[in-house]
């Protein structure tokens, strides 16, 4: 931490009374949320504008960070969508020919609490030993008693529906990497480009780009659509998205992956593994302190290969709970939770992790490869 910044002390409280103190580098206030730690030693632009943070205040165990700046380019959505941004180190004066302002800017422009200076080695270890936690960072007080007593009145994430505060509040079309109105959905001919609904509940922009890179038209559509509302679009697929937020609070996102599957192709992503989990009658848990970087080793059960992955999740689906003839395609071999299920039968499958990572790695991109070519087989059975 800088000597020559004068900025206000700031303290991070966690709900088991460990206190880390430091001082805010961008933005005033109090904020609480669940508090996680990333792996990424870059990608912090990404972690900032990826809905799927929602709730969550972000520690960053790469020490220094700011460095490259913020440039417009690699945004994964409008906003920054986390509660608090915690470094070891900021740094003032990024250097890096894309970048556009600072990330002090970038976080008080939308009204966020980013904070330097605290330990967060030691935070980090406590979380990784006790698991992710509630916490409450502020600039407003000292007073330990005060604190506790709203960090431990704080609901957590178990049991709540976040997606309904991430999700677009209406369709629109994502074309030349832009959102755009609506397209028609007028019946479709095997000539016209294969058209994907993506489900918004948190979508994170590099999934729409991979789409529209591979001749895609792309309708997205707020996650409240039902069945009904997906397949009046005439798609040949549907995917849904990641996003924030307990999995098992979400009855309706379910509801609708089940009436369309067997109809359309599905893919899902993260939250979409989850949903899809579910559709097909598997439960879902929490992890003790979430898959939250960019070196995740998971195994590809159907070829054998391990891929390094990028991930952001603090819920999975229980493997145990799913059907016995259901086949498991991804192994995570850190801890070996469910990474991927195949329903051939229903023309579906997902992920737990991130294959449009961003900024990388890039191990997993074959997989929007593999929904092209179930789209058009099942696109050519029609004609």
């Amino acid at each position: 931490m800088s000597l020559l910044r004068q900025q206000p002390p700031a303290i991070l409280v966690l709900e088991d009374g460990s206190v880390y103190p430091g001082s805010a580098f961008a933005g005033r206030g109090e904020v609480l949320g669940e508090v996680v730690f990333n792996t990424g030693m870059t990608g912090y632009q990404e972690i900032l504008t990826d809905p799927s943070y929602k709730g969550q205040m972000v520690t960053m165990t790469y020490p220094l960070i700011g460095n490259y700046g913020v440039n417009d380019d690699d945004m994964e959505s409008a906003a920054i969508h986390l509660e608090g941004f915690i470094v070891k180190e900021y740094q003032d004066y990024p250097s890096n020919w894309r970048s556009r302002r600072t990330l002090k800017s970038f976080l008080e422009t939308y009204g966020k609490l980013g904070v330097e200076g605290m330990d967060t080695r030691a935070l980090t270890r406590r979380l990784r030993l006790q698991g992710a936690m509630r916490g409450i960072l502020t600039t407003e007080t000292q007073d330990m008693d005060l604190l506790l007593e709203r960090v431990r009145a704080y609901p957590g994430l178990v049991g709540r529906d976040l997606i309904k505060e991430v999700t677009c509040q209406k369709p629109y079309s994502w074309k030349n990497n832009t959102p755009k109105p609506p397209q028609d959905s007028k019946k479709r001919d095997k000539n016209r480009p294969l058209h994907v609904v993506v489900i918004d509940c948190g979508v994170k922009y590099n999934i729409l780009r991979h789409l529209e890179q591979r001749g895609c038209d792309v309708s997205v559509l707020p996650a409240t659509a039902t069945g009904k509302n997906i397949l009046s679009y005439q798609p040949d697929g549907v995917l849904f998205s990641n996003g924030p937020g307990d999995p098992a609070a979400l009855p309706y996102i379910v509801d609708a992956a089940r009436q369309v599957l067997g109809k359309i192709p599905l893919f899902g992503i993260c939250l979409g593994h989850q949903i899809l989990g579910q559709a097909v009658g598997g439960t879902t848990g929490k992890l003790k302190f979430g898959h939250h970087g960019i070196n995740q080793p998971v195994k590809n059960m159907q070829t054998g290969r391990i891929e390094i992955t990028s991930q952001n999740h603090g819920f999975y689906v229980l493997t145990e709970s799913l059907p016995a003839d259901l086949k498991t395609s991804h192994d995570n071999l850190n801890d070996h939770t469910s990474e991927g299920i195949a329903c051939p039968d229903l023309k579906a499958f997902s992920v737990q992790y991130h294959p449009e990572a961003a900024p990388g790695p890039h191990d997993a991109t074959y997989l929007f490869d593999e929904f092209i070519r179930m789209m058009e087989k099942e696109r050519k059975k029609k004609h």
